[in-house]
């Protein structure tokens, strides 16, 4: 009787701190799932928590979080078409490189910083017919600052970083082909996006940190023509596990669309070490090999769980 009056009861409003940190940990789950079974899963859990316990046993907050990633990632794959779904989202990542790019220059080209943000707020909200126009007047100036010419308006060149950043000047690491596919490919996608009368959904805002992440990175060069500088190394880790992540989540859904998105993003990146052709290091070449494996596995994942459905 004293063990079962000492044990936190479900008050529906996060009254004691085991139930606030269980309800912080099923912000894992969508919001109709909470809705509909949050209050269900609150209540078993502190009728089966010990006694004076404030924070949640370690099994469960983990095995709270990885249903809860997964119940997204069912969800994500249920409302819209997967070709549809996985080209938006591919666009949505060659929107935050590109953007990612162009921050440590905002001083020298704050103009073309600020569409580049607004594109990728566009793309983000699916307002894809809006972004449009943005992404090929961003583009027409990133042309024009590849072959060194001040299209549009008097941008002194080369364009540089502040010393913080120690970069290079802007798509001063390669030629201009790589630049203009990535770009080429974003407006593309866009054009096809546009194009389908679906409506798109919104996309997380979880985007948005990657760029700071991002920052600095060349899409005309190497990543590591720089030596393998902290960012570049950055850059390929967060790569890889967003790759491996859509690997784990076309598994988990049986579903193509993530592997589409990987497929968007390894494009730019091929054309890349095509441009750079002979000037290869071994960790480049290591850092494709990754890739393109990572790659694969997205793309034969949804396919190898419909094959095996045991998880």
């Amino acid at each position: 009787m004293t063990a079962a009056l000492e044990r936190p009861a479900a008050t529906g409003a996060g009254g004691n701190p085991l139930e606030r940190r269980y309800r912080r940990l099923l912000l894992c789950y969508p919001r109709r799932y909470r809705a509909e079974h949050g209050g269900e899963i609150i209540a078993t859990l502190l009728d089966t928590a010990e006694p004076g316990r404030a924070l949640p046993p370690l099994r469960e907050a983990r095995a709270l979080v990885s249903g809860g990633l997964r119940a997204r990632i069912v969800a994500a794959a249920s409302d819209r078409p997967a070709w549809l779904d996985g080209l938006h989202l591919g666009v949505t990542a060659l929107c935050a490189v590109q953007l990612a790019t162009l921050a440590p220059y905002t001083a020298s080209v704050p103009i073309w910083t600020g569409l580049s943000a607004l594109a990728l707020l566009l793309v983000i909200r699916g307002r894809v017919r809006l972004a449009l126009p943005v992404v090929a007047l961003v583009a027409t100036k990133v042309f024009a600052i590849t072959l060194g010419r001040p299209w549009l308006d008097p941008t002194l060149l080369p364009v540089d970083a502040p010393p913080v950043w120690h970069a290079g000047a802007l798509y001063g690491g390669g030629g201009p082909v790589a630049p203009m596919a990535g770009y080429g490919l974003t407006v593309l996608g866009l054009l096809v996006l546009a194009a389908h009368r679906h409506r798109l959904g919104r996309r997380s805002w979880l985007w948005l940190p990657v760029v700071p992440l991002l920052a600095g990175a060349d899409p005309a060069g190497l990543d590591f023509g720089r030596g393998g500088d902290v960012l570049d190394v950055v850059r390929t880790a967060l790569e890889l596990g967003l790759l491996l992540f859509a690997a784990r989540a076309g598994h988990v859904a049986r579903d193509p669309r993530w592997a589409v998105a990987a497929g968007v993003h390894l494009v730019p990146v091929c054309v890349v070490y095509a441009e750079n052709l002979g000037v290869h290091s071994e960790p480049d070449i290591a850092h494709l090999a990754a890739l393109l494996l990572a790659t694969a596995l997205a793309a034969a994942a949804p396919y190898r769980a419909r094959r095996h459905p045991a998880l």
